[in-house]
């Protein structure tokens, strides 16, 4: 007799259904094949994803700031134009353009033209022969090119640059004169070089235009005088003798064609005692001039190479 056993359920997963359940991938990173653990970065989505991420969603986002070069450019923005200060606008003005606007304070301020003569260093020497050098070579280069230097037409071609010479020449020489000048060897130098200048000055063809030369010589002439008047009252002169200018004075007479003789009178006045004319004595066999005299006296060795008369005279 077959008995029937009761059959228990299959389970329930072996149940045929329809409804699947959602399909879960299985694939896992290749490094956690390998073993190694993972790490923070492994998680992080790609940088194609972190770009196109909201920025409000970055971390940080809220505590960060513009960048320093964005402030800066922001602040030269609101640059504008200014004028150069003072000190840097003297540094762009040359020698000419600084004396014309310091000539026209002055004139507008007369107080500040004496604050000026006063602060102002004294002119030297060689900076006024200088001044007085570049007036000749205006001079020199008005002449006209070709033709008679000493014609009509050259002086009026160049008679203004003339007349710059020689007031700017009128007005210096009293500068180095005493009492101004108390050193007699700056006076002597300066009246030297600019008696240069005059030397150097044309003969006009015409008697009229050479009266500027020769007016421009007495003026000198009387300025050596002047001088050596001052000279001869310390130490006799002496001064004058072993600086040479009493030679120099001579042969700037003779350049002047006589035209200086009051300066030489004036020096033969003075210094006569001492033998100041520039004349060989007539016993005197060895030619020696009168500096070499002079320097034989104040030695004491003058005369003793002169023959010695024995007996009666």
């Amino acid at each position: 007799m077959n008995s029937v056993i009761a059959t228990p359920p299959p389970p329930p997963h072996h149940f045929h259904t329809t409804r699947f359940s959602p399909t879960h991938s299985m694939s896992f990173p290749a490094t956690n094949l390998n073993g190694r653990k993972r790490k923070a970065e492994d998680d992080e989505p790609p940088h194609e994803d972190r770009m196109s991420a909201s920025p409000s969603n970055s971390p940080g986002a809220s505590s960060r700031t513009l960048p320093i070069q964005r402030q800066t450019k922001r602040a030269r923005s609101g640059l504008v134009g200014r004028p150069l200060a003072l000190p840097r606008l003297l540094e762009t003005l040359d020698a000419e353009s600084l004396r014309g606007v310091l000539q026209s304070i002055c004139g507008r301020h007369p107080s500040i033209g004496t604050e000026v003569e006063n602060t102002a260093p004294r002119p030297s020497v060689p900076s006024a022969l200088g001044v007085l050098r570049n007036y000749e070579s205006a001079l020199q280069a008005s002449f006209p090119f070709g033709g008679n230097p000493t014609s009509d037409y050259a002086y009026n071609r160049v008679r203004q640059s003339l007349m710059n010479l020689l007031d700017a020449m009128t007005d210096f020489t009293p500068h180095f004169l005493p009492p101004n000048e108390s050193q007699t060897s700056q006076s002597l130098s300066f009246l030297d070089g600019a008696t240069d200048i005059i030397h150097s000055l044309p003969n006009w063809n015409s008697f009229q235009n050479t009266l500027h030369k020769q007016n421009a010589y007495e003026e000198m002439s009387k300025a050596w005088a002047v001088v050596i008047q001052e000279a001869a009252k310390r130490a006799g002169g002496i001064q004058l003798q072993y600086g040479g200018w009493d030679q120099k004075l001579v042969k700037h007479n003779e350049q002047a064609n006589g035209k200086m003789q009051e300066a030489v009178n004036e020096l033969n006045a003075n210094l006569g005692w001492m033998g100041g004319q520039s004349q060989p004595q007539p016993y005197d066999t060895r030619g020696d001039d009168l500096s070499s005299v002079r320097q034989e006296l104040l030695s004491g060795t003058y005369g003793a190479n002169l023959p010695v008369h024995v007996g009666p005279w």
